[in-house]
């Protein structure tokens, strides 16, 4: 059984995928060739912004955007300590300081009642990200930023598809952010990622400094770097494209049947009024996630962690003072969240062998799990 089958959507890409590719073959225009124009194209509306830029790397794209918005050494980042790395270690990459404030139980997003007590004269920016798959809160969070002056950078790495009130994530702030690892509901078959932005101003810098810091040849105002995305992996995207919605409604669908049949043993995810989710992952919490995960491996039940220890545990950001007790609800996912099988192409039948797993170790340790406070 697969944790995330590519190898089904490849099969339904293959033709297509594999025309695309001698095309960029034939033409030879292996970076920012044509291709990279005609996705960027179709990403902006997806997003319902006026621009797409395409790059490396959905850390890049955060990278730059900081850059691009001036964020440097003396300034302040406020984002969440349960995050993958990449979310944080960019605002330190830039020289700034990562501030960190305390999720939401229920959606694993940035709680917007603890943000406005981490800005300081020296903040500039708040990095929402957006995890497992729905948006967070951005009416709330980009009232406060627009109270004291700042910035919003919306991470979509795991959200882009979603949608919040109507909008469509990567379009909720000035500037959103996401990748296109392999695993993310939109991927390519490498690095990748986009920047999205409705600023004309803030779209040619963000080109720019993906191109050693100029739009024209020769000629650098900015300081760069080389943040292009590849004509060959623009070219292999297109093709999933046309595919898109019609795997995220089978997302939904399986999240949905999933919660159905787990909601009494675990708990379930929530979707958070107003939005939609793409299920980047299907993530249950419970106390003892690690024996879940053991006793699921022995029954051919592959399982992940998304994470299992919070940034401000990490060794590179000791710095930051913030002792275990700091971030209660971060602390606390980190070692109960537990991520099942979720793609597109997972058949009733795997569904059902995953569900009858989970149900057949979680049923005995009902009572523990009522006793430690998590309920489904």
């Amino acid at each position: 059984m697969e944790f995330i089958d590519l190898k089904s959507q490849y099969a339904r890409v293959r033709s297509e995928l594999h025309e695309r590719i001698e095309a960029v073959l034939n033409h030879g225009q292996f970076i920012m060739g044509p291709e990279i124009a005609e996705l960027e194209a179709i990403l902006a509306p997806m997003a319902g912004v006026r621009h797409a830029v395409t790059v490396s790397s959905g850390t890049t794209s955060l990278e730059i955007a900081l850059r691009a918005l001036g964020i440097g050494p003396g300034h302040e980042v406020i984002t969440v300590p349960f995050t993958w790395i990449s979310s944080a270690e960019v605002i330190a990459l830039v020289g700034a300081s990562a501030v960190f404030v305390d999720i939401e139980r229920e959606t694993y997003n940035i709680d917007p009642a603890l943000i406005e007590a981490a800005v300081t004269p020296r903040t500039r920016a708040i990095l929402a990200v957006n995890l497992f798959g729905q948006m967070a809160d951005y009416e709330r969070i980009n009232a406060i930023a627009a109270k004291h002056g700042l910035t919003v950078i919306e991470d979509a790495a795991q959200s882009f598809g979603a949608m919040r009130n109507g909008v469509s994530s990567g379009g909720a702030t000035l500037v959103g952010s996401t990748s296109f690892f392999p695993a993310k509901p939109l991927g390519c078959y490498g690095d990748g990622g986009a920047l999205f932005t409705n600023d004309d101003a803030l779209a040619d810098l963000m080109r720019a400094i993906r191109t050693h810091g100029g739009l024209v040849r020769h000629h650098h105002p900015h300081l760069g770097t080389n943040g292009r995305f590849d004509t060959l992996q623009a070219a292999m995207m297109l093709p999933k494209l046309p595919l898109f919605a019609e795997e995220l409604d089978a997302r939904n669908r399986i999240a949905a049947r999933y919660s159905a049949k787990l909601a009494d043993v675990c708990a379930v995810p929530v979707i958070a009024e107003g939005n939609t989710h793409v299920w980047a992952q299907y993530t249950i919490r419970v106390p003892d996630r690690d024996a879940l995960g053991v006793a699921l491996k022995s029954r051919g039940v592959p399982t992940a962690v998304y994470y299992p220890k919070c940034l401000h545990e990490q060794p590179v950001f000791a710095s930051c003072g913030r002792p275990w007790g700091s971030f209660p609800e971060s602390e606390r996912a980190s070692r109960e969240v537990i991520s099942l099988p979720m793609h597109p192409y997972l058949t009733e039948a795997d569904q059902d062998r995953i569900v009858g797993a989970v149900r057949e170790v979680l049923a005995p340790m009902q009572d523990d799990a009522r006793t430690l406070g998590v309920r489904p």
